[in-house]
This record gives structure tokens, sequence and C-alpha cells, in this order.
């Protein structure tokens, strides 16, 4: 239990540090929640400041879910313990990492919604379910437009692909189950604004708006 906890604080711990707000730092102090649409995410500095703002935040992020579960779920830290198995440390620790990102300790637990430090956390944990999000993610965006709304459907359809790819490893099928919700949860303002009929589109990246 003292390892998972250790190993799961440091996760949460370098899920925190926001690429957002690292780069706006480096650009003269920019915090891009105060910006758009107050999300400290990658979308969100794409619309405020530019590819080139971007580009950093969406690796940074995609880093922080893979290095808590390649370098800090392995760490020899304690004698590990007999009730957890590999394969839950090193979800525990992905999780960890995306609930550091939505809530980080390092900027007043105001942070984005843990898309891209999920997609990291799925890279290192099960590379075989990216393909299958990534082409959700781009169906969604291109049908509708709706960002949240394709991000949150390819959070869903990882229970699918994990327990398609990944059989022999149930942590991974609870995993993604609880990473869709927790999506969802953190996407809830996206929600009520696409009720709305308010929430912003990438209406350059419809395919029925552009061929129109």
């Amino acid at each position: 239990m003292l390892e998972l906890g250790i190993k799961f604080f440091l996760s949460y711990a370098l899920g925190s540090v926001s690429g957002s707000l690292v780069m706006g730092r480096l650009f003269g102090g920019v915090d891009i929640r105060t910006e758009g649409s107050g999300n400290a995410g990658a979308t969100n500095a794409l619309r405020t400041h530019g590819v080139f703002f971007a580009l950093p935040v969406i690796v940074i992020d995609i880093l922080k879910g893979a290095l808590a579960v390649l370098l800090i779920a392995p760490l020899a830290i304690v004698a590990a313990d007999p009730l957890f198995s590999r394969d839950y440390v090193r979800v525990c620790c992905g999780a960890a990492a995306v609930v550091g990102h939505i809530w980080p300790m390092w900027h007043d637990f105001r942070g984005g919604k843990g898309a891209g430090t999920l997609v990291g956390a799925y890279l290192a944990l099960a590379p075989l379910v990216f393909p299958g999000l990534l082409a959700v993610w781009l169906a969604g965006v291109v049908g509708t437009g709706y960002v949240g709304l394709s991000t949150m459907l390819a959070g869903v359809s990882a229970m699918v692909f994990a327990w398609w790819w990944y059989p022999s490893m149930p942590e991974l099928t609870g995993f993604a189950l609880v990473m869709a919700l927790l999506v969802i949860f953190a996407h809830r303002s996206n929600i009520s604004r696409m009720l709305l009929g308010n929430e912003n589109r990438m209406t350059k990246a419809m395919f029925w708006r552009r061929s129109a």
C-alpha cells in the first residue's frame, strides 16, 4: 500500500505540471485560464496563441502520462506489495497523472481536461488502443466540429478497444471506464454549452462545411 501511495503521489505531482501554464510563463507570464474558454489545455492554447504555443503544450501533456507509467510505476521505492499487480500499479500511475492535469497542485488546482495526459498514459500502457482512439476523435471532429464531444467519444470508445486488444489485462478495461467517466465530468461545461447551442466548433476541420 505504501509503494502504491508514493507512486500515485509522484505521478499526480508530475501530472500537475501544466504544459500550457509552463509555456505561458515562457511567453511573458500568459495564463490561458484567463483567455478563451478558460481551460488550461491544448485546444484553448491553440485557439488563443496558435500552433507554436500549443505544440509544446501537447508534447508536455502527453509526456506526463507516458512518464508516469514508464518511469514512476517501475520504481523500486519500497518492497512491492503482493496485493497489487504490476499492471494495477501502472494504471494507477497513469490515472494519477490525469488527475494531476485536471486538478494540478502547482497551479491552484485549476488545470485542463486530461485528454492529452490520458493519451500519453494509453500510449505507454496499451499502444494498440491509440489508433482506435485517434480514429474516433478525428471522425468526431470532422463530423461535428466539437472537440470536446469528440474527446468524450474517444474516451468512451477506449473501453471497447482495451477489452478487444488486451483481454488478459482487466486492469486496463477498468482504467478505461474510470477515465471515460472522468473525461466526461471534466467536459461538463462543454456539455452545458452544447445543450445551449453556444459551444465553439472547429469549423475548418468539418468535412461537410469545407465542401459546401
